[in-house]
């Protein structure tokens, strides 16, 4: 599930100057290729644009992709919280909307290395939609998520997990998909509101009960 992002991130209180390493010949060429990936994506209006965990790091790319002028989406996946903070810090530097997805980039993901807790720190960490990729087999974790404050759910999608390929195994066939898509409205439904209150419902159990 994507939703429309309208971010307006507090700028990072501090700035971290990297150096630069020398690339080697083959760094070079792979980085041209993203780049170019990068130059073709933006000739059809895409809504916004998706980094992957296994470019966090990639400080080019993060550089070239934040002055688009769309907004990015950044998987966080092999991580620290200062590798996130470095690359939030161009996105800030640019003016560039933003959310940040919470990640564990293994193949299917343990449950014990999901870490969920991690979504409410990175909301109040960089005050932006913060959402969660899921690489799990079942749909339990990116429910709890939804309940811990994603406001994104990245889920890769199969038709078949026998399917050659790393995804297949941890992706979720078309009506796992659809179950999903039912389960997280469910869960806006129950999460309610955070007022205490008499419910509708309540009203009349309580003449009953209280006179």
């Amino acid at each position: 599930m994507i939703i429309e992002l309208n971010i307006n991130g507090d700028k990072m209180n501090k700035k971290r100057k990297k150096k630069r390493t020398k690339r080697t010949p083959e760094q070079m060429k792979q980085l041209r290729k993203k780049q170019n990936s990068l130059n073709f994506i933006q000739n059809y209006n895409v809504p916004f644009i998706k980094i992957p965990s296994a470019h966090l790091t990639n400080e080019d790319l993060i550089e070239e992709s934040a002055k688009c002028d769309v907004p990015i989406i950044i998987s966080t996946g092999m991580s620290t919280w200062e590798m996130v903070d470095n690359a939030v810090s161009v996105f800030e530097k640019h003016g560039t909307d933003y959310a940040v997805l919470h990640c564990n980039s293994t193949y299917p993901a343990p449950h014990d290395e999901l870490n969920l807790n991690i979504i409410p720190i990175m909301k109040e960490r960089y005050n932006c939609i913060v959402g969660y990729s899921g690489h799990e087999y079942d749909l339990d974790p990116s429910v709890v998520a939804i309940a811990l404050g994603a406001e994104i759910i990245e889920r890769h999608i199969t038709l078949d997990h026998n399917m050659w390929g790393t995804d297949h195994k941890s992706s979720l066939e078309v009506h796992a998909m659809d179950l999903l898509s039912k389960r997280i409205s469910d869960i806006h439904s129950i999460l309610g509101s955070n007022e205490k209150i008499i419910t509708e419902s309540e009203k009349k159990v309580m003449k009953k009960l209280r006179g």
